[in-house]
């Protein structure tokens, strides 16, 4: 028999936020953007870094007239991790983990409050969140508003990106972008928030998987004991019968 389970948004028990709170729907602030707009190209430049490959521009056949460029520093490498595909596209791989605080709360990979649903779902329960099970892993609405601001802030900010990569690569680019230029005294603090793990939680569960395979093997133990006992008994009475009948 399945079991029908309707869960409304605002249930506070698997992680979302009451309708109506401050918590309902929460719009991604500039320090939260900037943040992770600067995460997504740190990556794209960290991938393409280790490359020692030269370019040669100019026209013509001879290549005297061409001058050579590292790539590293060359334009089509700025291009491309800010263009190739959009750098702001990789914000959709986020996904809103309404059991954190602060900026943690967006963060790739699967909430806790989605596994429980989908847990529950996996184990036959019907559950109802107002919108077809296939939407359910798409971005959310506070997802989708950050890309949105990070188009803006790419846009507003392009000719900051391209002097701190022509000319200050040496500095950190968080400090170059979001310290110094986007953001205002008192703006700052989701710079400096780091995301560090629960493992209460997982000592928990992990505390459930000792004591339930302490129990099977008792269980085990005890079937055992009475299979050891119901043989004995059998045997006895077999040779009670063999007495009987000589």
């Amino acid at each position: 028999m399945r079991l029908l389970l309707t869960v409304w948004c605002g249930v506070l028990s698997i992680g979302y936020p009451v309708k109506g709170s401050d918590d309902w729907v929460k719009t991604p602030t500039k320090c939260e953007v900037c943040k992770f707009l600067v995460t997504e190209l740190k990556d794209r430049l960290r991938e393409t870094g280790k490359s020692k490959e030269i370019l040669r521009t100019g026209h013509g056949l001879d290549e005297r007239k061409k001058k050579s460029i590292e790539y590293q520093k060359s334009d089509l490498r700025l291009t491309e991790a800010l263009q190739d595909p959009h750098v702001c596209d990789k914000i959709l791989e986020y996904n809103v983990h309404a059991e954190r605080k602060g900026s943690n709360r967006y963060a790739k990979g699967m909430s806790q409050t989605m596994e429980t649903l989908h847990g529950l779902v996996n184990k036959g329960v019907k559950v109802e969140l107002g919108m077809p099970e296939e939407m359910w892993d798409k971005p959310s609405a506070e997802v989708t508003n950050m890309q949105r601001s990070c188009f803006k802030m790419v846009e507003d900010y392009e000719e900051d990106i391209e002097d701190w990569y022509y000319n200050h690569q040496d500095q950190d680019l968080v400090k170059y972008i979001c310290e110094d230029r986007v953001l205002r005294k008192g703006e700052r603090e989701c710079l400096y928030e780091k995301f560090v793990e629960d493992k209460s939680s997982e000592s928990k569960d992990e505390e459930k998987k000792q004591k339930k395979k302490k129990g099977k093997k008792k269980k085990n133990k005890v079937n055992g004991k009475k299979g050891e006992e119901s043989d004995e008994n059998n045997n006895k009475s077999s040779k009670d019968k063999l007495q009987d009948e000589l």
